[in-house]
């Protein structure tokens, strides 16, 4: 019997192949970041404890919630360039910019801070990605950078209004 094997058909969206591929690796690392931060988060959430346990409980699962969603979308323009989506949790950690949280249950403002660097961090990776897009005119990439980075940004800002005095 032989087996016919397939092979998959040619992309042709108008971006090159090494420009698919490079906006796809790049577009690996914001997954990676986001997978890291999105773990941090939901680990946050599980163990805050003290005087402000109600309002970061909710608000960190508001934040892992939107993570988690952001991850699909992410992967899925990699597929959509072409190339597969890395995964793995090792694989994910190795491609990271941000590091997990070095101890599993810090004060509830240390929580805070790390989550502030894990946003700052996720928006320079998405700004990094944005003049291969923009050299590839893909605008589908350009405007999920956009999206992921006000996003990003706003979280921030808002993490970063807890630890004012």
């Amino acid at each position: 019997m032989v087996t016919k094997t397939h092979a998959a058909p040619m992309i042709d969206i108008g971006i090159p192949d090494a420009q698919r591929e490079e906006i796809a690796t790049g577009l690996g690392h914001l997954l990676a970041d986001t997978y890291v931060l999105y773990g941090k988060t939901h680990g946050f959430h599980w163990n805050v404890t003290g005087p402000m346990f109600s309002s970061l409980h909710l608000m960190f699962m508001g934040q892992y919630t939107e993570l988690w969603n952001a991850l699909d979308v992410i992967a899925e323009r990699i597929r959509a360039l072409g190339v597969v989506a890395p995964h793995g949790g090792a694989t994910l950690a190795n491609l990271a910019s941000i590091k997990e949280a070095a101890k599993q249950q810090p004060a509830a403002l240390d929580m805070v801070r790390e989550l502030v660097a894990g946003h700052e961090a996720v928006a320079r990776t998405a700004r990094s990605i944005f003049a291969l897009a923009e050299a590839a005119s893909d605008e589908p990439t350009a405007d999920l950078l956009t999206q992921r980075l006000q996003i990003h940004e706003k979280t921030a800002w808002m993490l970063r209004s807890l630890l004012e005095s």
